[in-house]
């Protein structure tokens, strides 16, 4: 279907060249004055100087083209030469209707669907998820979850921390305590125990503490820079204690994110691009891309145009060693190879924008990716506590990802008991998904690129914008669904009428935003816009419910209308809290 805005624009176009004007000016956007039109166009301002008219004259023109209009019930020029308008409550009941014939409410799947990567997550192995992971999963999985429904094919990629200097800190520190394993003995030639020797619990409490040893004993970070590099090397021993690593820790991080709803396609790390370096660097150096700048193997991306210096990408150390631009680099080459993406999607911390520059633009210089692939940055801001520094424990470390859950869970829960709504033995698992949406909805709900507040009084309300609102205006939408089927009525069929009342248009106005939000918050990869629709709506949805009789109605074919309307209301509700990752409970 097209969006609404679109079928207006084309009508205003039509009437622009009938009056003798270029169609180009037939601009239509919402009205900034809704107490006044729903709809505007400020063309005739803009076409003005190119005519030598006056915009009002031009206005009233085209105004007068539209006395018919197929969809306008009300077109009028207002000094100094708007276009305000008004559409048929016929036309929006009709549209409506068939968007809600539609499997995917007229939303228009891309015409050439692309191959797109999300690169999202990134943890390192062998450390608990903490708070700052929060943002990088939920954003990830919406710009996910939102390319998918536009109809493209994307992967979700964690890209593991998964090969760096932390491994050979927890090799250093496992040879230590267990120094008998026969991974730790050159002479071994049998199998290593298929167990590891080490649980994830063991496995947390190893990696601080042997980072917190190599701080203060120069000669324990030596011997941790050489297990690192031994086992970037393929020593034996080593592998056989990261597979061992890497088993445990993603198991363990597979339980996590699947607690937070979040789910990847590729369980890719940094390991993975390691067979690659060695081809590149050579490939590099060979065509002259890369060349020594006091010791170190760069690639310059210095271009003309930059206001400001933009360093090297350095992609070897003096001694020879990787860096993060080498391994993603080599990622690139990977996936080029693997998938042939036509966007790559980065989803980390803003402070990180230098190192993606460096390496976008180094990717592009040496052909890395080819000139039609797509490489974008998404930066996101930090999330504060109420103090506004980097939210922490109550005692100031870092929180876990999994007691900040279980903490906002058990806020649910007693919000939740208090109200008395739901069963006891529903109060848990309603707090778990209410939760979520507390979480995710008060961080999507703000500009990815800003920092936020992480407020958990404001966030686990049932008032105000909020996730708890938006479920339960969904919640209420079902309840009135349910009871109207309860007298033996069935959902089937039903057709939304024209609005009988300003409340019940302004409802209908904010779903016919559905499409046009939806794409432009993908283009913009702008989650925060649909947590700001969804809002509106609800808000819409409300304020219609307190002023509408809809079970006391006596009218039947009202009635109808009106559980129509309630349906479409409740099916875009739900389609935009799955982009963003959360479902509605049945009950709240």
């Amino acid at each position: 279907m097209k969006k609404i805005m679109d079928l207006i624009t084309e009508e205003l176009a039509e009437a622009f060249q009938a009056a003798g004007y270029d169609k180009a000016y037939a601009k239509v956007t919402l009205s900034n004055r809704p107490d006044l039109c729903e709809y505007q166009c400020n063309g005739a301002m803009a076409g003005a100087k190119a005519y030598r008219k006056a915009p009002i004259a031009i206005a009233e023109d085209v105004a007068k083209r539209l006395a018919d209009s197929r969809c306008l019930e009300e077109v009028n020029a207002v000094n100094p030469g708007f276009i305000n308008m008004k559409l048929r409550k016929e036309y929006v009941a009709d549209y409506l209707n068939q968007m809600s014939a539609d499997e995917s409410m007229g939303l228009a799947a891309a015409a050439k669907p692309r191959t797109i990567i999300v690169d999202y997550g990134g943890p390192n192995v062998a450390k608990p998820l903490h708070v700052g992971h929060l943002r990088s999963a939920i954003i990830g999985e919406g710009i996910k979850r939102l390319a998918r429904k536009m109809g493209h094919k994307v992967l979700g990629d964690i890209h593991l921390g998964d090969w760096g200097y932390q491994m050979g800190l927890i090799i250093t520190e496992l040879r230590e305590r267990k120094p008998d394993l026969p991974y730790f003995d050159d002479a071994f030639s049998g199998d290593y125990p298929a167990d590891a020797p080490f649980t994830i619990a063991e496995l947390e409490e190893i990696y601080p503490t042997a980072s917190g040893k190599a701080k203060e004993d120069e000669e324990y970070r030596k011997k941790a820079l050489q297990a690192t590099y031994l086992l970037q090397n393929g020593h034996k021993g080593y592998m056989a204690v990261w597979k061992h690593i890497m088993n445990i820790s993603v198991a363990d991080l597979k339980k996590n994110y699947e607690n937070l709803n979040v789910h990847f396609d590729l369980w890719k790390g940094e390991a993975d691009a390691q067979a690659y370096i060695p081809d590149m660097i050579e490939r590099l150096k060979k065509e002259g891309y890369a060349h020594i700048d006091e010791g170190a193997l760069v690639i310059d991306v210095q271009e003309e145009t930059d206001t400001k210096e933009i360093p090297p990408c350095m992609i070897q150390k003096s001694d020879g060693a990787s860096l993060y631009g080498t391994t993603d680099l080599a990622t690139l080459i990977q996936r080029e190879q693997d998938y042939q993406p036509d966007q790559i999607i980065y989803i980390a911390d803003k402070r990180q924008e230098l190192h993606f520059l460096q390496v976008f633009r180094a990717a592009r210089k040496t052909g890395i990716v080819p000139e039609g692939t797509e490489l974008e940055f998404l930066g996101f801001g930090t999330m504060n506590g109420k103090d506004g520094k980097p939210f922490k424990t109550r005692e100031g470390g870092v929180m876990r990802l999994e007691n900040l859950i279980s903490e906002i869970e058990e806020e649910m829960q007693k919000k939740i008991s208090e109200n008395r709504t739901v069963a006891e033995d529903e109060a848990a698992n309603t707090a778990r998904i209410v939760g979520m949406s507390a979480i995710k909805y008060g961080d999507l709900s703000n500009q990815a690129s800003k920092d936020y507040v992480f407020d958990v009084d404001r966030f686990t309300s049932f008032e105000g914008n909020t996730g708890p609102y938006i479920l339960y205006t969904i919640v209420r939408i079902k309840s009135i669904l349910n009871k109207y089927q309860a007298d033996g009525r069935g959902l089937e069929g039903l057709k939304i009428g024209c609005a009988r009342n300003d409340n019940e248009k302004a409802l209908m106005l904010e779903l016919l935003k559905y499409n046009d939000v939806t794409e432009s918050s993908f283009e913009e990869l702008a989650l925060h816009k649909i947590c700001a629709y969804i809002y509106d709506l609800a808000n819409a949805f409300n304020r219609f419910y307190h002023e509408t009789k809809i079970l006391a109605e006596e009218d039947e074919e009202k009635q109808k209308g009106y559980i129509a309307l309630l349906m479409l209301t409740r099916r875009v509700l739900e389609s935009c809290i799955d982009v963003l990752g959360f479902e509605a409970p049945e009950r709240m």
